[in-house]
């Protein structure tokens, strides 16, 4: 699979024996494994973090209930927030994705770069130069 981010939502799993709002420790080993593949890291009952990881431009997003805040690990991409979603579908409730964003502010992207999309705000990895590693706290 050439694009994989992988985050816990409704659907997903939750550390097993971990409480919502425990306190939560991942041990290194997780986390390298999730840098490798991406993967989720722990979830509370108002927020979920993960490691994603992508070689390739995705989908326009829009979450209506959920900010995003992404630590750049590795690599570099031209990333697009706010526009308007091209071809935008329902895909669960809360959540549109489309083909690309028409306007909107670009961003260039790298190592070391964080970056805080509030709820409601379409958002879009355009460009992927090499493989872009980020670290995802998705705040309900």
């Amino acid at each position: 699979m050439r694009y994989l981010m992988i985050v816990l939502l409704a659907f997903g799993s939750v550390m097993s024996g971990v409480a919502a709002d425990e306190v939560t420790y991942v041990p290194k080993e997780k986390v390298a494994e999730a840098m490798s593949k991406g993967g989720s890291l722990t979830r509370g009952s108002n927020y979920i973090v993960s490691i994603s990881r992508r070689d390739k431009p995705g989908r326009a997003e829009v979450h209506e209930t959920e900010t995003d805040t992404f630590y750049i690990m590795e690599g570099s991409a031209t990333f697009v927030t706010g526009g308007t979603v091209v071809d935008g579908k329902t895909t669960r409730p809360g959540q549109i994705l489309g083909a690309s964003l028409d306007g909107g502010q670009t961003h260039t992207l790298s190592k070391g770069d964080v970056i805080v999309i509030p709820k409601g705000t379409p958002h879009w990895f355009k460009e992927v130069q090499g493989i872009v590693v980020y670290y995802v706290v998705k705040a309900m």
